[in-house]
């Protein structure tokens, strides 16, 4: 452990982070069930059928909204909450950062912007929590998810949709608006998975989103260092195989269901513009079964972080309630 295990969010933090995932995972598997549901035919069947996994899918897009509104709450209401946001909001530091990063690409700059450094072996309190990139992450996510809660309550109901738009064109632009929407995030979510997955530092899961900071230590050693420690930390076996295959895999999830976007026809693509009139490859078929894949290891990866955590918590609790031990080797309550 080094001092790159800093705490990241508070305890409620951690939680709704849990919870989102949880729902967005539940999202995803059957909002594809129904976009895919000749290559998936065995999750529509698993989540009660045609009427079930929509009725699942419904009910997680409820559970969405109300994740929303409670965390907008919560940012509007407490202080922590305004401090949050304001950390989030992209600031002179970050346009900086990212135009030196594009520099040092390209070789015309000789180092990484400070603000970019936090595994290059800089102290917690040194670099900021959130890089540019990982603003913008939060961003993404953010306008994603809110395009995804209007759209789909748009399209609830198609038959009000096309009676509010009075064309059945103009209804089913926002079908596809959806299922677009809901491609991009794919991909972001995989990418996602991989990125803290497949971690050198933090395989197999990064714990920091899921430890909250009240009970995370800043520093694991003794003594102080003018690093983070990160050049102590030694490779996991696994994790050069680890990262490569799921590397692999969600390479061929993205690109599937890319392709598989185009080919499938009625959902998200009119039968109008589809490209070849549905689903008839065997590997195309297999290849977004391989992205339901990689969104079950995130799923398992997020249980398992929540099981870390209260292994942890468990552990904290036991060593407070231990008794302090003398100087002399004996208890602290002998006389």
């Amino acid at each position: 452990m080094t001092s790159l295990d800093h705490g990241k969010f508070t305890r409620v933090t951690t939680l709704f982070h849990s919870l989102l995932a949880l729902d967005v995972f539940l999202l995803f598997f059957t909002g594809y069930a129904i976009m895919f549901n000749d290559e998936l035919w065995w999750l529509v069947e698993a989540t009660g059928g045609s009427s079930g996994v929509v009725a699942v899918h419904r009910i997680a897009g409820l559970g969405l909204i109300a994740l929303t509104i409670f965390w907008m709450t919560l940012l509007l209401i407490t202080p922590g909450g305004r401090d949050n946001f304001g950390a989030v909001l992209p600031g002179t530091d970050d346009i900086e950062a990212a135009v030196q990063d594009v520099k040092f690409a390209l070789g015309y700059a000789d180092e990484r912007h400070p603000n970019a450094r936090q595994f290059a072996g800089y102290k917690a309190d040194e670099v900021p929590l959130l890089s540019y990139v990982g603003k913008g992450v939060v961003w993404i996510f953010a306008v994603e998810l809110t395009l995804l809660m209007i759209s789909g309550l748009l399209i609830w109901s198609k038959t009000g949709l096309v009676g509010f738009f009075q064309t059945k064109a103009s209804a089913m632009a926002f079908v596809v608006f959806h299922g677009l929407l809901g491609i991009i995030m794919l991909m972001g979510v995989m990418f996602h998975i991989f990125e803290h997955g497949a971690h050198p530092a933090f395989y197999p899961v990064e714990l920091k989103a899921f430890l909250p900071k009240d009970i995370t230590p800043e520093y694991h050693a003794d003594e102080d260092h003018e690093t983070t420690g990160i050049e102590n930390l030694e490779l996991s076996p696994t994790w050069n195989w680890a990262a490569n295959l799921l590397g692999l895999l969600t390479v061929i999830g993205i690109v599937s269901v890319l392709i598989g976007s185009i080919f499938d026809e009625g959902y998200p693509i009119p039968r109008e513009l589809a490209v070849g009139g549905g689903p008839t490859n065997l590997l195309l078929t297999i290849g977004i079964n391989i992205g339901i894949l990689v969104l079950f290891i995130g799923l398992v990866l997020s249980m398992y972080g929540n099981v870390m955590r209260r292994r942890y918590e468990r552990q904290i609790a036991e060593e407070r309630r231990q008794p302090p031990t003398a100087t002399d080797g004996g208890d602290a309550g002998d006389d």
